[in-house]
């Protein structure tokens, strides 16, 4: 990505995302329901969920291209609704198929969408042409769209996004379908973005990707699961993690008799014991030492996003 820059700015004040008991419906079917919860100005936000979960619905619903069945949600301030002139100012979106066209150049893509937003040419091109300069698109603004990688046409579109100088960003899946080096491109651009202040909200199943942009997150699946800053949500369950002198896995028999709410794994030299509560660490450690082993450390340990992840999706299935 290229070294030039826009200005710096800090999240405006107010800048925030609201939602108290946000539902839609689409004739029998619940797409979401009941979701309530914010994001602060400034903050980059992750909205994680399987297929079909409700994520896509929720971002249309903030940014206005779908009207709610239930509850309410304000952004920046603004009541979210259909055609809200005042909501499509302060808002940007990227969803998951850019919608680029493709026989248009890069630049009468974005001159179009300045038209779109109502825009002033002469102020919004020299802001346009910062962004390709800064994402790396300079000299490439009069090729045709089709003939860009899916890696230019997705930084195209956060240009495109960001033409009207929006206070909060959606992005949709930045990086599906991208290559590894694309991918990075773009997760680069998000960090800087970020950097600004600018509020951000970011849909992805890329949890890696969610932990290393994201400060916090929430987990939906129709309905709210969990909202929680990165850490404290890996750290949701108990898991003690105990350091032994030799092979750890000859030590899982010892285990065996305790009520744990899940089976030990070992890997190497170490053991990760899942436990209902702190409560139960001494029992554990008891355990090992009447069998023998030799206990360096025992410690809480964090676990990956990944598996929290899946164990809040998995909890939601078994109380259907």
């Amino acid at each position: 990505m290229s070294s030039a820059s826009v200005e710096p700015r800090r999240a405006p004040a107010g800048s925030g995302v609201e939602l108290v008991g946000l539902g839609k419906t689409f004739g029998s079917r619940t797409a979401v329901e009941g979701l309530t919860f914010e994001v602060r100005p400034g903050e980059v936000f992750g909205l994680l969920g399987p297929n079909g979960s409700g994520k896509t619905t929720t971002v249309r619903l903030l940014t206005g291209l779908l009207s709610a069945s239930s509850g309410r949600a304000r952004v920046c301030g603004v009541p979210i609704g259909v055609g809200s002139q005042e909501l499509r100012r302060i808002v940007g979106l990227l969803t998951e198929q850019p919608g680029l066209y493709d026989r248009l150049s890069g630049a009468e893509n974005l001159r179009f969408f300045i038209k779109v937003h109502e825009l002033e040419e002469r102020q919004a091109w020299p802001r346009a042409r910062r962004y390709l300069e800064r994402f790396g698109l300079a000299g490439r603004e009069q090729e045709a769209c089709g003939t860009y990688s899916k890696g230019m046409r997705q930084k195209l579109a956060i240009i495109r996004a960001l033409l009207h100088e929006p206070r909060v960003l959606f992005l949709d899946e930045p990086t599906s379908g991208l290559d590894p080096e694309a991918a990075h491109t773009v997760r680069d651009a998000v960090a800087e973005l970020a950097s600004e202040g600018r509020t951000i909200i970011l849909c992805s199943h890329n949890l890696a990707e969610v932990e290393q942009l994201c400060a916090r997150v929430a987990v939906v699946k129709n309905r709210l699961l969990a909202v929680a800053p990165v850490p404290e949500l890996r750290t949701r369950a108990f898991t003690l993690e105990v350091r032994l002198e030799g092979e750890a896995s000859r030590f899982l028999p010892s285990l065996a008799g305790l009520p744990l709410p899940g089976p030990p794994t070992a890997d190497q030299s170490s053991l990760r014991v899942p436990l209902s509560g702190e409560e139960q660490a001494p029992d554990v450690v008891s355990a090992l030492v009447a069998a023998g082993a030799r206990i360096y450390s025992a410690a809480r340990a964090g676990r990956a996003l990944e598996e929290v992840y899946l164990e809040l999706v998995r909890e939601k299935e078994a109380l259907r």
